[in-house]
């Protein structure tokens, strides 16, 4: 029997539940790997008997935690899908302030009346099996996540940053035209990308496993920046905080 597979969307913008759509043709190698139950974007059909969750986007109100917590309980398997799911991409901005004033922001003076929280990723609320990055995913990826779980395999991830993907495809580093860089520290499967078009790396597939920290000081040194200033300057994509988990 093959796998039943739902996507779920919460805060973002859905760009990455629409990527699947998007594999047009793979998309029937898909389907002959499991049975998509539930899918607003695709189906009118729902199902409660899901084996693998794929979520889109952030948690960011008390009704998302609620309905979160409902499809964890009914998923044998939670898959966070794309950035806003993994890291919490841009909606972890609102986090700088307080949510009183990000309600009058962005709703003015009746925005006391509306539910928001300090976003957060899928990890932060229940346990997630498996994360894939990217703002949008990678279909490739996405694809290939997709066939090992059907097989029984736990996907992977490259864990190495974008700096050897930009070295593979012989790019000139940006740092070398001026411009400030992630890539040091970035995880690769993008195949660098933003690089390779004369732009820089904003780390959307989030940061590494133990990335060297020490190295990409050094860079920065050499090209007169600081740790801080790049941070500051990256934040659209990693703006939450780790210890809040």
């Amino acid at each position: 029997m093959k796998p039943r597979v739902a996507v779920f969307s919460f805060t973002s913008c859905e760009g990455c539940s629409l990527a699947i759509l998007e594999c047009e043709n793979e998309l029937l190698d898909v389907i002959n790997l499991v049975d998509f139950v539930r899918w607003r974007e695709a189906m009118t059909e729902t199902s409660d008997e899901i084996d693998i969750a794929f979520v889109d986007g952030s948690i960011s109100t008390h009704e998302d935690v609620r309905k979160l917590q409902e499809i964890r309980e009914m998923s044998k398997m939670l898959i966070a899908l794309g950035a806003c799911a993994h890291t919490t991409c841009i909606t972890g901005l609102k986090n700088r302030f307080g949510m009183s004033q990000v309600k009058e922001i962005v709703y003015g003076p009746d925005g006391a009346q509306f539910d928001t929280i300090p976003a957060r990723p899928l990890r932060a609320v229940v346990p997630v099996d498996f994360e894939l990055p990217g703002c949008p995913i990678d279909r490739g990826e996405f694809l290939r996540c997709v066939r090992d779980l059907a097989l029984g395999k736990k996907p992977k991830l490259p864990n190495y940053p974008v700096c050897v993907e930009c070295k593979r495809k012989g790019n000139v580093c940006v740092f070398f035209k001026g411009m400030k860089c992630m890539g040091p520290v970035a995880r690769a499967g993008c195949g660098a990308l933003c690089p390779s078009f004369g732009d820089y790396c904003e780390a959307c597939r989030g940061f590494v496993d133990n990335p060297n920290e020490e190295s990409h000081k050094e860079t920065l040194t050499e090209h007169g920046l600081t740790v801080q200033e790049v941070m500051n300057y990256f934040t659209l994509f990693n703006a939450y905080d780790e210890s809040q988990i």
